[in-house]
Formats: structure tokens, sequence, C-alpha cells
């Protein structure tokens, strides 16, 4: 997989429509003193057209945001805080914004797959396997579009395999019958049946070597350039997301600890975390380096640290670090971290600013 930072496509404009806003969303496993924060308290911004990229490694709560936010999260999880709002106010358009939490039963599976889909990670086990791909491929379309004759259906079930470049005769195959990557873009095929505003990308090539890793993502680029639809990313490989991400969100213990512009966040990572992961696997491009892994293992969900969660394994952890939690703040347009050290240095930065700025200059210098 390449890792050509310089070949990126073009950032969503910061003043593009909202499509999905999620704001101070909360996920528990449990309940009582024994909860885990799944998700504590994340934002994030979906921009029309804008792949939006959750990074982060294993547990660090963003398929749990992924489930969350699409309404597909099982017990013992428990949405207990937050809002998922779908076009919100002043995003384009005249109504309200859909408020995804508070959908009852009937509009909530009319809004699936008409509005928002998901591609989940491990396609043989989302495929029903008693179930040839035109049946898979139908049955949406027959749940949600009772007006359309079985001639139909197939029709546009073809249409689907074509847009996903796989031969329309593989209709009458089962699960079993296709390679990985078929049945990584059968599911995408399936996602995109009802022409969704939203899709939600679980990981969608895991387990995928890597020329069929280049042929999923090319072919995710393709069709959010074709159908205008906006993508909302989620791998624990950040090279992936360097590649077609707009924005990355970089998650750790169930927060956001950083959030920039693609290209930002890769040439010039703030958050320490952010910066391990960027050095944690090779670059095809430019002079050789040598791999730096982020020593120790993610911290437990039911004992966190105190203070930032990272900081037993951050080699830039200061005293405070054990014992402040840190907030994002901004570093610049669209670029926020959560990190006490930045902070502090982008602090002493801005003050050092403003001191020069302040200071009057020396009589005569000018006529020097």
């Amino acid at each position: 997989m390449s890792t050509d930072w310089t070949a990126r496509p073009s950032a969503t404009p910061a003043d593009a429509d909202a499509v999905l806003e999620i704001r101070g969303l909360r996920v528990d496993y449990g309940a009582g003193a024994h909860a885990i924060h799944a998700v504590n308290g994340v934002d994030l911004t979906l921009h029309r057209g804008e792949v939006l990229g959750v990074a982060g490694e294993s547990g660090s709560g963003k398929s749990t945001l992924a489930y969350a936010a699409s309404r597909l999260l099982r017990p013992p999880g428990r949405t207990v805080a937050g809002e998922v709002t779908y076009y919100p106010a002043g995003a384009g358009r005249q109504e309200p914004g859909i408020d995804v939490l508070a959908l009852p039963p009937e509009r909530l599976r009319k809004f699936r797959w008409t509005e928002l889909s998901v591609v989940f990670q491990a396609a043989m086990s989302s495929l029903n396997p008693v179930l040839n791909v035109a049946t898979q491929l139908t049955d949406a379309l027959e749940a949600h579009r009772p007006g359309m004759t079985r001639r139909q259906c197939l029709a546009r079930a073809r249409e689907l395999l074509e847009l996903v470049n796989i031969d329309v005769a593989r209709l009458s195959a089962y699960p079993h019958q296709l390679s990985g990557g078929q049945r990584q873009r059968i599911m995408i095929a399936m996602a995109l049946v009802l022409e969704p505003e939203v899709i939600i990308m679980d990981e969608p090539t895991t387990s995928l070597d890597v020329v069929v890793q280049r042929e999923i993502l090319a072919r995710v680029m393709e069709l959010r350039a074709r159908l205008d639809c906006s993508v909302i990313f989620i791998t624990h490989d950040l090279s992936l997301l360097a590649e077609i991400a707009d924005t990355i969100a970089v998650m750790y213990a169930g927060k956001v600890v950083e959030i920039a512009p693609a290209e930002v966040l890769c040439q010039t990572p703030s958050h320490p975390y952010s910066a391990g992961l960027l050095s944690s696997f090779p670059s095809l491009h430019g002079p050789h380096r040598t791999l730096v892994g982020i020593p120790g293992l993610p911290p437990d969900p039911r004992a966190l640290p105190a203070g930032c969660p990272f900081h037993p394994r951050c080699g830039e952890a200061v005293a405070a670090c054990s014992r402040d939690v840190p907030a994002l703040f901004a570093l610049g347009q669209r670029h926020q971290a959560a990190c006490l050290v930045r902070e502090a240095a982008a602090h002493a930065e801005l003050n050092a600013t403003d001191s020069r700025q302040a200071s009057p200059s020396l009589p005569g210098r000018a006529e020097r």
C-alpha cells in the first residue's frame, strides 16, 4: 500500500454542508459503577461528499461509535448520552434535522439503508450463507420499494454488480463460492442498493491482501465521486486513510484525541499517539526510516489510568499528564488535538508571539 502523503484528494471545504453530526456521544457496556465507557463524549461532523476516516487500535471505540450512530448497537451496549443528527439545522435543508437516536422503530427501519447504510467487516459472517447474491441484493428493494416488480429488482441487482465490477453471472452464486474481495464488494453493493446519503464502512478491508485492499479502496473512491455520497471509513490502519480520507479522526480509549484534514495529520501529527501510528508502518517513498512501534498495550477500559489515558505509553508525558485529563484544543483551521504537552507548547508560542508584537521597536532601527 502506497503511503505518499502528497498524493491526497482535495480536502472538504470547511463550509461544506453537514450531512451527519455527532455530538457528545457516550456509549457504555454494562451499567452502574462497573460500566465500561466504550465511547466517551465524541463529537464528529460528516460533510457532503466527504470521506471521514476514523482510526485507532482495537478497543479504541471506533466500531462501537459506528454501531451507536446507526442504531445497530446490541445489548449490553447502551447509548447513554449525546445526539446523532442527520442533516442538522442550517445544513442545506428547510426542515429540522432528523434525531437518529429518537427515531421510533418504524421510522428507523425506513431510515436505515434509505438514508444511512453500513458495510460490516467480515463479509462472510454478514452475508447469509444459504441465500444467493440476487436474493440478498433484492431483499432491501422488496422491503423498501414494494412497488417494484421482481424484474425491476433483478435489473437493479445487475446494475449494482456492474457498479462494483463483478460479473452479473455471479447473481446466482452463494457466498462460499465468492472470493474475499468479491464478498466485500457484494456488501458494498448491498449498502448502495437504495442510494443512501451516508455509508459507514467498518474495516471493510480486514483480512484482505494488499492487492484486493487496493481494489476495494479504488472502488470506494470511484463510487463516492459518482454517487456523491458521504463515507465514514473505520480502520485500524492509518495508511489506508492517508490515501482516501479527506478528514481523519484518531480515537484512543473511547475519545477522539486528534482530528484534522488528512494531509495535515499525516504530515504534521500533533498528538503523540497519532505520530506513533504513523511511525509504525513503512513508506514506499522517500528515504528509508526506522519503524518505531508504540510501547505497551491499549489500556483496560475497565480501569483506565488517571489523567491522560495515553500517558503510560507516551514518551513525552510530563507529571501533569498523570493527573489532568486533556480536552481537544484548536491548533489551526479544522485541526484539534487533546494533549497537555502540545497545548502548553502552543500557548507558550502564542504568548511569545504576542510579546514580540507588543514590544516597541528600538529607536533608530529603521534608519540603520
